[in-house]
């Protein structure tokens, strides 16, 4: 599917966007929200069953037939190429929001093959969200996705060299950070924590913009992250989110700490077949000074993700540790 351009200013978002509508006719309410989420990533974004199916933590034959019987559900529903009137929209807002956020994470980090990023999805996934939001300016959860995407975004030129190796957080240099989108993004954020129900989207984009705020890594501000982390936990628990509070749990007390965080996930089905878990393991194994354990679950990690710069990342990472134990001059690399 061709991505649609960029609005011209003043053009009515109401009319002028199919891919809006399409959008919302996805997530009709004959759907279930499992349906809806993948109907739209197919139809709308342009992902593939495999994409999608990496992104809900299902196999990839599950996913198929999912979509397939949900195109027949809204044949036979009657669905309409048309924005659901008003009433019906606030209803179908929630699975519209997280397909864009799917989109979105799918962008910024492909799921396989030789890029890291697939930056034109990820623009979509932003151009989208911006339109809902003009369309829903009062929603907070419109606006905390919006900028959660702006400040994320922001970081995506540091992300990568020029030979195309990915660059952690900690290592990128800021000042390759968008500027206009992290002051956008910012600003988005703390106008809408200020008047609007607080919200899972909300607090991703506040901790996003904890680390935009930080001059260096070193100068983040790792326990206002767990705290937010704490309310996100307690607002909207996923593993994913168990996941990263155990990094901020590390940074805030230790990696012993965070690795004890992470035993809750040990037996998550939705994760056993996924590198992030094993990923953040080896990261604070190797912050504990852990070497040997943090190489076995970086070769773990780099064995379970189909994302090639990601492959190549974490087995560099285990390389770089498998020579410090082979040769004990060397001095260990805390992260």
């Amino acid at each position: 599917m061709a991505l649609a351009q960029e609005p011209t200013p003043g053009a009515d978002v109401r009319d002028e966007d199919d891919a809006l509508t399409l959008l919302f006719l996805c997530c009709h309410p004959a759907l279930s929200p499992p349906s809806q989420l993948a109907l739209t990533l197919r139809a709308v974004c342009g992902l593939t069953s495999a994409e999608i199916a990496a992104a809900f933590l299902v196999p990839e034959a599950t996913m198929a037939q999912r979509i397939g019987r949900a195109k027949a559900t809204i044949a036979d529903a009657g669905g309409r190429f048309a924005l659901p009137p008003d009433d019906e929209r606030a209803a179908r807002l929630g699975v519209v929001l997280h397909v864009l956020y799917l989109m979105f994470n799918e962008g910024y980090t492909a799921t396989s093959g030789e890029r890291l990023q697939r930056r034109e999805l990820a623009r979509e996934a932003i151009r989208l969200t911006r339109m809902a939001h003009a369309l829903l300016p009062g929603d907070g959860e419109v606006a905390g996705l919006l900028a959660l995407m702006l400040l994320t975004e922001a970081r995506s030129r540091a992300r990568e060299s020029l030979d195309g190796t990915l660059i952690p957080l900690a290592e990128q240099d800021r000042l390759g950070w968008d500027g206009a989108l992290l002051e956008e993004g910012v600003q988005l954020i703390q106008e809408t924590l200020s008047r609007a129900p607080l919200g899972p989207y909300q607090l991703q984009a506040a901790i996003a913009a904890v680390h935009a705020e930080a001059p260096s890594a070193a100068d983040t501000d790792w326990r206002q992250v767990l705290e937010l982390y704490d309310l996100l936990h307690a607002l909207s628990p996923s593993p994913v989110v168990t996941l990263n509070r155990a990094v901020a749990v590390a940074m805030v007390d230790g990696p012993r700490a965070g690795l004890a965080g992470l035993e809750a996930l040990s037996g998550e089905p939705r994760l056993a077949s996924q590198h992030r878990l094993a990923s953040v393991r080896a990261h604070l194994h190797e912050m504990a000074g852990d070497t040997q354990a943090a190489v076995a679950e970086y070769e773990d990690a780099a064995r379970r993700t189909t994302s090639i710069p990601e492959q190549r990342y974490l087995r560099a990472r285990a390389e770089r540790l498998r020579a410090d134990v082979d040769n004990p001059t060397t001095a260990p690399t805390t992260g």
